[in-house]
């Protein structure tokens, strides 16, 4: 839509570090967020990993992105692996004709 005031709206950090695992996390974030059908953006070095990698969403996205975040964090890497398993047994059926 031409005139919808998200199309110029800013992005906000949702997440940022500058660990030396933070790529990882940042993408492991954003996919999480995308599963989600919120969009993101990735911003980081390409060559200074020393330098601060962030995953941006649109603000008014920001509180859901959060709250997204926050309960994968509190799910553990159990439920990350249970919900991988989950997806990949439903990619692995043939398609119906």
């Amino acid at each position: 839509m031409p005139n919808d005031p998200r199309r110029t709206e800013s992005l906000v950090p949702v997440f940022s570090s500058s660990n030396h695992d933070a790529e990882m996390e940042a993408m492991t974030i954003r996919g999480i967020l995308e599963a989600s059908d919120i969009p993101v953006m990735v911003v980081g070095p390409g060559v200074l990993p020393s330098l601060e990698f962030q995953v941006q969403v649109p603000e008014h996205l920001l509180d859901r992105a959060q709250g997204i975040i926050d309960a994968a964090l509190a799910a553990g890497p159990k439920a990350a692996a249970e919900a991988e398993a989950e997806s990949e047994a439903a990619g692995a059926e043939p398609p119906e004709a």
